[in-house]
């Protein structure tokens, strides 16, 4: 009975779009949040002057606001993916759900 349930599943167009679209999509945002976290590690190895120099007269300098900029983004990714689950990729898995039962 397990075995027949798990044929119907992947024999629906429907699974086939989920798997395509959310991994396409995982990866996407992989890659970006990869590019953001490693270009600010980069940026600490290589070019420490820069980070170090100040925004303005006070006492702050551009790391602060660059590591906060990565938080706030790591944070911006996860909303969105979140976003999108909620919306697509559940709807895609109901519709699998309603059409594996029938």
């Amino acid at each position: 009975m397990h075995d027949d349930l798990v044929q119907k599943i992947k024999r629906d167009p429907n699974y086939h779009q989920l798997v395509r679209v959310r991994s396409r999509f995982g990866w996407g945002l992989t890659a970006v949040m990869m590019f953001v976290y490693y270009g600010y590690i980069l940026l600490i190895a290589f070019d420490k002057e820069l980070l170090a120099s100040k925004t303005g007269a006070g006492v702050m300098t551009w790391g602060m606001p660059l590591g906060l900029f990565v938080i706030a983004f790591t944070v911006l990714v996860t909303g969105v993916y979140v976003r999108r689950a909620n919306k697509q990729f559940d709807d895609l898995t109901h519709a699998i759900q309603e059409r594996v039962r029938a």
